[in-house]
């Protein structure tokens, strides 16, 4: 396994405490990182603009319009990373030997992402 400090991209996601009270690295590709972080700045803007158009009193419709579009970008960032997810992550577990605890966290994530 990997040391998270030996790269400069890698992260740690915290295991769900009631599954495993351990964190483990996560490593990405650079190029990947920096697309997802492009999209959130985005959105980002994205929503500070719907938050202008709430203080001017826009049109509600108009409103609910870009809530919908600031919805579908967070949707295909999620699908971004959850594709990622399957591809890198899960891929790497099987070969450490640890999917099964890396498929258990998936699950605890959808279980809260998903409605």
């Amino acid at each position: 396994m990997q040391n998270p400090s030996s790269h400069p991209h890698a992260h740690l996601h915290e295991v769900d405490p009631a599954a495993d009270s351990r964190a483990h690295p996560h490593v990405h590709d650079p190029e990947s990182l920096r697309r997802i972080v492009n999209r959130l700045a985005r959105i980002e803007g994205h929503i500070r603009g719907i938050k202008t158009m709430v203080q001017e009193s826009r049109p509600c419709p108009d409103v609910l319009v870009q809530v919908a579009a600031v919805r579908g970008a967070l949707d295909r960032v999620a699908r971004i990373i959850l594709d990622e997810h399957l591809t890198e992550c899960i891929g790497r577990a099987a070969e450490d030997g640890n999917i099964e605890a890396e498929i258990a966290e998936l699950k605890a994530a959808l279980d809260r992402f998903l409605p």
